[in-house]
């Protein structure tokens, strides 16, 4: 009797907070897993969690902001687990700078990894699905930065809502070959880091919490759940779309 192959699944900036709670979230939904951070040993972890949940795991090194680096970790990904169903770009980082302080630098490491670096895990992604005929599921994590206009936020929330629109170009260009192509924009997400940085400032989340319609952050494993059911047979027929995660923030 043949073994029936288990679903792939590519998740980038996979160490901790929302990536490790995705890449849990899709072991336990079956699938085997290529996990990415920029510092390998950083997923020691979560690669121990998604092995314990029944998943074969690859662990790679790889930076968004390297070309080089994203062949090779999609190479190493394709040789490990045999082929890849679904991408989940999760590797972003922040810049809290007023928009007038903000430097060419500051602009150009933020849009190189967060814009740049998701179209060509994406492009990679998509050369993968087509070279090989399968259909498959592209998800960028965004966030109502992207949406909505906030104070300290500009280069990050500039590249989010790039990004969502990336994603509407993707889903209309790949849909002839069956790649699905959506993100999730999550509003408050109380990580490990966001609570510790609560812990540490009275009243930070008070403020945040009175904000959001239904008065209560959103967990990184609600993120994940998502991130699952646009991958899944449920989701089949979604494409080009941005969910928006927010506990009815953007509804104002």
């Amino acid at each position: 009797m043949s073994v029936q192959k288990k679903p792939a699944a590519f998740i980038s900036g996979a160490a901790q907070g929302i990536g490790a709670a995705i890449a849990l979230a899709f072991a336990k939904a079956g699938y085997d897993l290529a996990l990415s951070s920029t510092n390998k040993e950083k997923l020691a972890d979560v690669t121990a969690q998604c092995s314990a949940a029944g998943a074969r795991v690859a662990p790679i090194s790889l930076n968004v902001t390297a070309q080089a680096s994203i062949e090779a970790g999609f190479k190493e990904a394709i040789a490990t687990l045999g082929q890849l169903d679904v991408l989940v770009n999760n590797a972003a980082i922040t810049l809290p700078r007023m928009a007038v302080d903000v430097t060419r630098e500051d602009w150009d490491g933020i849009m190189q990894t967060n814009l740049s670096g998701t179209f060509f895990m994406c492009q990679q992604m998509g050369r993968h699905l087509i070279g090989t005929q399968r259909p498959g599921s592209v998800i960028s994590i965004t966030s109502t930065h992207g949406v909505l206009g906030f104070p300290l936020r500009s280069t990050y929330g500039i590249s989010k809502a790039a990004v969502m629109h990336m994603t509407r170009m993707l889903a209309i260009e790949w849909a002839e070959h069956q790649i699905r192509v959506n993100s999730i924009a999550p509003g408050t997400v109380l990580t490990a880091t966001r609570k510790e940085y609560a812990d540490s400032h009275p009243g930070y989340l008070d403020k945040m919490v009175d904000r959001i319609p239904l008065k209560r952050t959103c967990a990184p494993e609600e993120i994940a759940a998502a991130a699952v059911y646009l991958a899944g047979a449920s989701g089949s027929y979604i494409t080009g779309q941005t969910l928006l995660l927010d506990g009815g923030l953007t509804s104002y």
